[in-house]
């Protein structure tokens, strides 16, 4: 028998099919030892009140800044990161249902303005909390602190790069051309624009008012169109407004680079580095963010994202970042070679923190090509007492002088230079002196530049990795730092940034991080693992 009305849009006028059962309550339906219970627990503690005053007013019968923030963390733990999806997930998924509390589902742009308007601004106060909440709980040691890194990509093409390097080169083209303009132009019409020798932005503007008045006295009517003759003034004043133009285009780009040599122009904030991810295998890059991470027993506990594509200036400004936010300091810093620098070991000595990092030459040092290089100064003996190395055949290379470089973060660093005292007739001299040089190698003479208190800093740290704690949390940094980030990329895969700007971005990692933690907590509450910091060092 068929339907009546099948097309009609109430479709519940045929729906006597279904019987209605008991319980109505959807939390009945939920286990007991379910992690949507644990992370209605973890929001419930937080102190939400600078989330509730980004917004102007609430709304009845809407979901409350709260909930809001539960199914947004409840997405991202589930690996739902699209707001059309959560929507969805929100009017079927009990487990939403549950976070709701009786509260209409929000649409997908509620949830999209709740993370880029609403928790975006208030993220690292909320990671924080969450953060000192595992701490008051023991679940962190707040001693050991594992670093790491990785590039994410940015919301934006790959197609939309702007170079440091072309811009600058096409400026200064155009700056080349405006002396001659500006001269041809004054001695055309009469008037005198530039004094001095440096051409800016005011003269190109104060040339253009002139000859609009100029314009305007003579009545000069401009044309345009096939068969139409332009007359001097309008092909000048026309090729004027390109040159400003262009001028005010370029000064654009410089700015929004500042000190980074690319940015995307779908995404300023980005800049272009090369991934981890290439599928072309062709080194392409692309546009993105490196984004730290510092973990503690396995929790995320501070989250960074800056455009610098190397590791190694990011240290500082991370730690500097957890200090204002946290209410202790960790005492070791554990991290890879990627960030030993001279300015880090500094900070952390000044800052009473111990540095395992592992120096950028550890691993090729144990090599047996870079054991008889003879070219350096580590197979070169070295007189501590008189302050000169003695080289493989039996030559002083004696200080000089002292050098002085700065590093483009400002840090200022001294070397000592060595100069060695007679390479000529040295039979192994092509051996020891290596590099491109327009000199002759019988006209060259060795000569070395050491940096003391690098050097020091580094044979400090290869003593505290090389001992049984420094072997303990080497291991633990390479299974919880890269683990983290395995977890994130691999099992909740997210690869790619759905946000633009740094704040926003910033603010998903942040989600993620949250995601991840309480995820963590409820699997070390359920295998009983809670408060174990590092895991054991396996020894044969």
């Amino acid at each position: 028998m068929l339907v009546k009305n099948l097309t009609h849009k109430d479709y519940t006028t045929h729906g006597g099919f279904y019987q209605l059962k008991l319980p109505l309550n959807v939390e009945c339906m939920i286990p007991n030892d379910d992690s949507v219970r644990l992370l209605g627990q973890i929001v419930e503690e937080m102190n939400l009140s600078e989330l509730y005053k980004t917004y102007s007013r609430l709304r009845k019968k809407q979901a409350t800044p709260t909930q809001m923030l539960k199914i947004m963390l409840y997405a991202y733990m589930n690996s739902n990161y699209s707001t059309r999806k959560i929507e969805r997930a929100c009017k079927r998924d009990i487990n939403y249902m549950y976070l709701l509390e009786g509260s209409p589902a929000p649409d997908y742009t509620t949830i999209a303005r709740f993370r880029s308007i609403h928790f975006a601004p208030v993220s690292e106060n909320l990671l924080a909390q969450f953060t000192q909440m595992l701490a008051e709980n023991k679940e962190i040691s707040m001693k050991n602190l594992f670093i790491d890194g990785t590039k994410l990509e940015a919301a934006s093409n790959k197609y939309t790069f702007v170079w440091k390097g072309s811009v600058t080169k096409n400026q200064k083209k155009l700056m080349d051309k405006l002396p001659t303009f500006l001269k041809q132009t004054e001695e055309n019409f009469g008037f005198k624009i530039l004094y001095g020798e440096e051409i800016k932005m005011h003269h190109l503007k104060k040339l253009r008012r002139k000859l609009c008045k100029i314009k305007n006295d003579e009545d000069i009517q401009f044309v345009s169109g096939i068969g139409k003759r332009k007359s001097p003034l309008q092909k000048t004043f026309e090729q004027l407004d390109e040159y400003i133009s262009r001028l005010k285009k370029y000064n654009k780009h410089l700015h929004l680079m500042g000190d980074r040599n690319s940015y995307s122009k779908t995404d300023p904030d980005a800049t272009f580095m090369r991934m981890k991810e290439d599928a072309m295998k062709n080194g392409q890059l692309k546009p993105g963010y490196n984004i730290q991470f510092g973990v503690d027993a396995e929790y995320i506990v501070w989250i960074s994202a800056g455009p610098q594509p190397t590791d190694t200036t990011t240290l500082i400004p991370f730690l500097d970042s957890i200090k204002s936010r946290l209410k202790y300091t960790y005492r070791n810093i554990v991290a890879d070679s990627g960030y030993e620098s001279e300015e880090n070991y500094v900070y952390l000595d000044e800052n009473g923190q111990l540095a395992f990092i592992k120096p950028s030459n550890y691993e090729i040092s144990k090599t047996r090509k870079y054991k008889t290089d003879i070219s350096r100064k580590e197979n070169m003996s070295y007189d501590k007492e008189n302050d000169f190395y003695i080289c493989s055949s039996g030559k002083k290379l004696v200080a000089t002088g002292i050098k002085f470089s700065k590093s483009k973060t400002g840090y200022r660093s001294e070397k000592t230079c060595y100069t060695c005292e007679d390479c000529t007739q040295c039979p192994i001299k092509s051996k020891c002196i290596k590099g491109n040089s327009k000199k002759p190698l019988e006209e060259r003479t060795k000569h070395l530049e050491v940096s003391k208190l690098f050097q020091q800093k580094r044979e400090a740290a290869i003593t505290r990795i090389l001992s049984d704690e420094g072997k303990e949390l080497r291991m633990n940094r390479s299974i919880q730092s890269e683990g983290a980030f395995g977890e994130i990329k691999q099992d909740m895969g997210f690869r790619r940034f759905l946000c633009k700007g740094k704040k926003n971005i910033l603010a998903e990692c942040i989600l993620l991080g949250l995601a991840h933690n309480v995820n963590k907590l409820h699997n070390k509450i359920q295998s009983e693992r809670c408060s174990t910091y590092l895991h054991p060092l396996k020894t044969a």
